[in-house]
C-alpha cells in the first residue's frame, strides 16, 4: 500500500491517448488513476456503460483501451462484468484458464448508468458478492446525452430538465448518497474519493477495492467542465473544495467500519465551491441568500452523520 508519485505517473497507461473525452474532464483522469492501481503482470477485463466514456473512448474498430473491454448497454454494467465474472471462475476451476493468469474485473459507468438507470444490476452484483469493483465516474447529471439531471445532481444545479428560470432555482431534491446505499449492501469494501492529494487518495482506494476479495465500490467525484461550466485549468482546484468544504468527503467502509480519510483543518463555506461553477451562478444573486444557507445545512447535516457513523 506504499505511494510513490513518480513511480506511480510512470507505470504503463492502460487508457491510452488519443481518444474524445473534452479537456478538463475528470472521468479520463478518474479511470487512469484507477487502473494505475493494477499491478504489473495483472490483466483487467473492463466493463463501460454507455456514457461519455464509452462513446469518447471506442469508436469501433478503434478503442483507448490495453484491456480486454467490453461496451454494455446504460443498464447493465453491473449485470455484465458479474457474469464475465463468474464466468472465469468456472473456466479456471475447470482447468481452461492457467492457475497463473489472473483477471480483475473493473466496470465504469456515470452516474446516470449508477444511480438511477443502472442501480438494479449494481445492487444485484453487489448483494452477490461477485469479486469485481464498479467504479462510478460521478459528473452529477447525464452529460453525453445533453446535461440531463441524475439523482446524483446537487441540490439547486442549472440542468436541461431543471431549468432556472423565474419560477425556478433549479433542481429541488437533495444529490442521492450512493456510496452509503451501497455500504448497507454489506460489500466488503466501499471508497468515495476524487481528484486531490496528488492522487494519493485515489490510488490506495483503488488497490484496495481491486485486490479486497469480494464486490467493492468506488464513487469519485469527476467533474465536468461543460455541466459544471468552469474554466477546463480549474479542474484540480474544484476537487479540493469540494473536500474542503466537506460537499465531497473522503472516507471509506472496510469490511462494515466506517473510516473518514479526512478531515479539514478548517472547513470551508460551501459557497466556496458553489461558486466556481456556472450552474449555480444564480445563487449568488440578490434575494438567493437562504438558498445557499440551505445547502450549507444539508451539507453540514450529511457531515455530521458521517463523522457520526465514523466516530461509532
Amino acid at each position: 500500500m506504499s505511494y510513490n508519485l513518480k513511480e506511480v505517473m510512470n507505470k504503463p497507461e492502460r487508457l491510452a491517448a488519443g481518444h474524445r473525452m473534452c479537456a478538463g474532464c475528470g472521468a479520463t483522469i478518474a479511470v487512469r488513476g484507477v487502473l494505475r492501481a493494477l499491478h504489473e503482470g495483472d490483466h483487467a477485463v473492463i466493463g463501460n456503460a454507455t456514457g461519455c466514456l464509452e462513446v469518447s473512448t471506442f469508436m469501433y474498430p478503434y478503442t483507448a483501451w490495453e484491456d480486454s473491454y467490453i461496451h454494455n448497454a446504460f443498464e447493465n454494467a453491473g449485470a455484465t462484468l458479474s457474469g464475465v465474472e463468474t464466468a472465469y471462475r468456472a473456466l479456471k476451476k475447470r482447468g481452461k484458464i492457467a492457475e497463473d493468469e489472473n483477471y480483475k474485473f473493473i466496470t465504469f459507468g456515470g452516474d446516470g448508468g449508477t444511480y438511477d438507470i443502472g442501480f438494479q444490476s449494481l445492487s444485484g452484483a453487489m448483494e452477490r458478492g461477485h469479486d469485481m469493483v464498479y467504479v462510478c465516474y460521478d459528473n452529477g447529471a447525464y452529460m453525453n446525452t445533453g446535461i440531463q439531471r441524475s439523482s446524483a445532481t446537487p441540490m439547486y444545479a442549472d440542468t436541461t430538465t431543471t431549468p432556472v428560470g423565474s419560477n425556478s432555482n433549479g433542481k429541488m431534491q437533495n444529490r442521492k448518497d450512493l456510496a452509503a446505499i451501497i455500504a448497507e449492501h454489506d460489500v466488503p469494501y466501499v471508497a468515495q474519493t476524487t481528484l486531490t492529494q496528488n492522487f494519493k487518495d485515489m490510488y490506495k482506494k483503488s488497490e484496495k477495492a481491486i485486490y479486497t476479495e469480494g464486490a467493492a465500490f468506488l464513487n469519485i467525484m469527476a467533474p465536468c467542465p461543460r455541466g459544471w461550466r468552469y474554466d477546463t485549468s480549474e479542474i484540480m482546484k474544484i476537487c479540493k473544495l469540494g473536500v474542503e468544504t466537506c460537499y465531497w468527503p473522503l472516507f471509506e467502509v472496510d469490511h462494515g467500519k466506517w473510516i473518514l480519510n479526512y478531515e479539514p483543518k478548517k472547513k470551508l463555506p460551501i459557497e466556496d465551491f458553489l461558486r466556481e461553477q456556472g450552474r449555480f451562478k444564480h445563487l449568488f444573486k440578490k434575494g438567493n441568500e437562504d438558498l445557499i444557507v440551505q445547502f450549507q445545512n444539508e451539507v453540514d447535516r450529511r457531515w455530521e452523520d458521517l463523522k457520526y457513523r465514523c466516530a461509532r
